[in-house]
């Protein structure tokens, strides 16, 4: 059975040593050694979300969190190129869906995107407690995965924004991809840069716009689909992002 996964804030383990032990306090501490009643002996992970990865065992539970002893740590180093995920806002959570099981694929950066057909609309402190949202949901599936990483998630970017992203993610020499259910190039033929960010584009329930696609192609964007059927904003981003992995041999 696989070790659980306890994630704590980048920086936190920058000093752990392997031979030394670490405290495993706060929530995470009351998770593993409340919630879960994780035992002396018992195999954990601690990971930072910024690659570093705690192989532990515990040696106690008190009031205080859990005690363990760290038997080696593990630096990931970090991804190229990175995979990036524009998602359009979409309605019954799932945007939501989309960015968790793309987190389980290995995602390293999510955009929230408001696209015109987009029938949710993030303002304000909507907009604050919705990307508070994500956040989590991304923090929970980075832990399902076991991932040392966890994807970035960045603030909503409106049509303009996202169109000044990918002409620089172009210009960096990366390669931003709208999919589209028309093209005529299939995903797997579209080339792949070495380094930099290939970002992702895919549209809310009512698809991209035809102003929408004009404006990415423009800046430097390519439109591939995934296959023969039209998938689901939710499985969509996820299922790309899979064909991707395994092209970049993420998934060797």
């Amino acid at each position: 059975m696989s070790a659980p996964v306890f994630v704590v804030e980048p920086g936190l383990l920058a000093d752990v040593r392997a031979g030394g032990e670490y405290l495993l306090d706060g929530s995470e501490g009351r998770h593993a050694g409340v919630v879960q009643r994780r035992g002396p002996g018992e195999r954990v992970d601690v990971v930072d979300g910024a690659g570093v990865r705690l192989v532990a065992r515990v040696r106690a539970v008190g009031p205080e969190g859990v005690r363990l002893d760290v038997d080696e740590v593990v630096v990931e180093p970090a991804p190229e190129p990175r995979l990036v995920l524009v998602q359009a806002l979409a309605k019954g959570d799932r945007d939501e869906m989309a960015i968790e099981a793309a987190t389980e694929v290995g995602v390293d950066v999510v955009v929230p995107w408001q696209a015109e057909r987009s029938i949710v609309v993030w303002r304000g402190e909507r907009a604050q407690k919705s990307r508070a949202r994500w956040i989590g949901t991304v923090r929970t599936a980075t832990k399902q995965a076991r991932r040392a990483r966890m994807p970035q998630v960045e603030h909503a970017l409106d049509h303009a924004a996202l169109v000044a992203r990918v002409g620089a993610v172009v210009a960096a020499g990366g390669v931003a991809v709208v999919l589209h259910e028309t093209a005529a190039t299939p995903l797997r033929d579209i080339a792949l840069p070495a380094g930099g960010e290939v970002l992702v584009v895919v549209g809310p329930e009512g698809g991209i716009s035809d102003r929408e696609v004009a404006a990415l192609t423009a800046a430097g964007a390519a439109v591939a689909r995934l296959g023969p059927h039209v998938l689901r904003t939710s499985t969509a981003g996820p299922v790309a992002l899979a064909v991707l992995a395994d092209r970049l041999g993420r998934w060797a």
